[in-house]
């Protein structure tokens, strides 16, 4: 070969690596690595039941929920923790409540001790949106937090670029100056600053909608994927919706708790979401019969559980904007969607449900509207958790069994599936994990990092079995249970254990710990080994904040 020509192919060489190494292209090679990791979006309903969707047997017709579901995979047997604060800080740390600080519900730092009850998240935990940000993407949430009332323990100090939202818990869909107790003022923030919405034209519900569009947008023009937690306030008390779309359902329940009952487990039943083997469970021993109530108890009990579906229909509207964002922004099939609730439906405080203002009825207040202050009530909650007993703080399945529902493009494989597997929300942090092919930190900030608890459901979304189950456990303000396999033990609290086999008898009806005994100490025993582990205090006095 003549010298010319090696000189020639040398220079060709330079060039081609001189071209490979320039900033634009280094920048679109990371880029492209980055895309290829999915978008998740994490979306949670607040005090949903297990049936309040159509594609989980409601009359209430949720059509966005539901096209992800028929796009997705439906779980059956998926769980939270009971409670608000608890489900939040387990759904995103990976971890149990009390080690992550949430055992009980939100505290100010320095009025509980340090540990499983100090409420708000301890610095042995991680957060989902820590760990992502750590891998590159970009993190934002629009929404409920309520697991930190006070700075350093927000959203934008656990990891998340931007929020929008309610810190603390419920409050007034159309004014947040307005409390519980109407002297009560919540905490809401834009990202770190404290912030105060206005209350012309503001309903919570929309607000939470559209600054999750804008950060979607933002998203856009970051080159990262991202991660968007979605924490409505919908359909928590106060029973608040636009009057448009309670026009929607009034009237509609005038046919009673009874009877809709009825129809929603037959319902259930032929979509397959229960056994026909499972009985519907009694009435709650404090729900009166529909047929014994007079027509003026009727027509209120109508329109409270009225306000309860319009306070769904919007959020799915919601849920319907921000799944066309996605779309608009071209990230439809490289984006996972996952939807739960955070516990089941709310018996507080009394069948006919409270109004805390105690003027819902005397002309004075529209009804839900922002001058009214009421919840719907055990009889209405027990409609929301057919076919289960009790309701949100109880561990029975009434208070734990929340839809679950991903919905990722081109990976899932069998589209429209139900999932009878057992889950639970710790299982999400490392699913995500799994999934991103991230590792979950061992040390974070120089802590030490509690081990995540869950188990990864990826191979249920590619349409395999999780052959090894893991106990799942439970302890809220006393009421307490473990699941393994298809047996469960549970109490309220005070009260003595009772078993079931779920695979028999998921409504809990026939207690048979007497003739089990063995399986029951054995449960009990896992039970008590876990409660030391975590902390769990069963002499603790019950702190009923919201």
């Amino acid at each position: 070969m003549k010298k010319t020509d090696l000189n020639t192919i040398f220079l060709i060489i330079v060039v081609l690596l001189q071209t490979a190494c320039t900033p634009e292209n280094k920048k679109q090679n990371i880029s492209d690595k980055e895309i290829s990791k999915p978008n998740i979006i994490l979306i949670l309903a607040d005090d949903m039941g297990f049936s309040d969707l159509s594609c989980y047997g409601s009359e209430i017709h949720t059509p966005n929920i539901d096209q992800l579901a028929k796009e997705g995979i439906r779980f059956t047997q998926f769980y939270n923790a009971a409670r608000c604060c608890p489900t939040r800080a387990s759904l995103l740390t990976g971890l149990y409540p009390h080690q992550a600080g949430m055992g009980g519900m939100i505290s100010k730092p320095g009025k509980e001790p340090e540990g499983p009850y100090q409420g708000y998240l301890n610095k042995n935990s991680v957060t989902i949106a820590e760990v992502l940000k750590e891998a590159g993407y970009y993190t934002a949430s629009s929404g409920k937090w309520h697991i930190g009332e006070e700075r350093p323990y927000w959203p934008t100090d656990r990891g998340f670029d931007n929020y929008y939202g309610l810190v603390s818990g419920a409050a007034n869909y159309f004014d947040i100056s307005k409390g519980k107790t109407k002297e009560i003022v919540r905490h809401f923030a834009i990202d770190s600053i404290e912030h105060t919405p206005s209350n012309e034209n503001f309903y919570m519900t929309n607000a939470i909608t559209e600054n999750a569009i804008k950060f979607l947008q933002k998203a856009k023009t970051k080159e990262q994927p991202f991660f968007m937690y979605l924490a409505y306030t919908a359909p928590h008390w106060p029973l608040h919706a636009l009057q448009e779309d309670i026009d929607l359902f009034k009237g509609k329940y005038m046919e009673g708790w009874d009877e809709l009952r009825k129809d929603r487990y037959n319902r259930m039943l032929e979509m397959g979401i229960i056994d026909k083997n499972w009985n519907i469970s009694d009435r709650n021993e404090d729900v009166t019969i529909w047929d014994n109530l007079s027509e003026e108890q009727k027509e209120q009990m109508d329109m409270l559980m009225s306000i309860y579906a319009a306070q769904i229909h919007r959020l799915d509207e919601g849920i319907g904007e921000i799944i066309k964002q996605v779309e608009t922004l071209g990230e439809k099939d490289n984006t996972i969607i996952m939807f739960l609730s955070d516990n089941g439906g709310s018996g507080e405080y009394d069948p006919f449900g409270t109004d805390f203002w105690g003027n819902f009825w005397d002309g004075e207040a529209m009804p839900g509207s922002g001058d009214s202050y009421h919840t719907y009530g055990s009889s209405w909650a027990n409609l929301s958790n057919t076919p289960f007993r009790y309701f949100k703080k109880d561990t029975y399945e009434g208070g734990i069994a929340t839809p679950f529902i991903v919905n990722w493009p081109n990976h899932i494989i069998e589209k429209g599936k139900i999932s009878h597997q057992p889950g639970h929300i710790n299982d999400v942090m490392t699913t995500i994990c799994d999934i991103v092919g991230i590792d979950y930190p061992k040390l974070y900030k120089g802590n030490e990092i509690t081990p995540m608890q869950g188990k990864s459901l990826l191979p249920i979304l590619n349409g395999k079995a999780i052959e090894v189950q893991k106990p799942i456990f439970w302890e809220h303000q006393g009421n307490r249970a473990v699941r393994y396999g298809d047996w469960k033990i549970v109490a309220m609290n005070e009260k003595p254990w009772e078993l079931y086999n779920l695979k028999e008898d998921r409504t809990e009806s026939n207690n048979i710990i007497d003739a089990n005994t063995e399986i029951a100490d054995s449960l009990i025993q896992k039970y008590e080994v876990w409660a030391n582990d975590v902390g769990v205090d069963a002499n603790r006095k019950i702190n009923d904040s919201r």
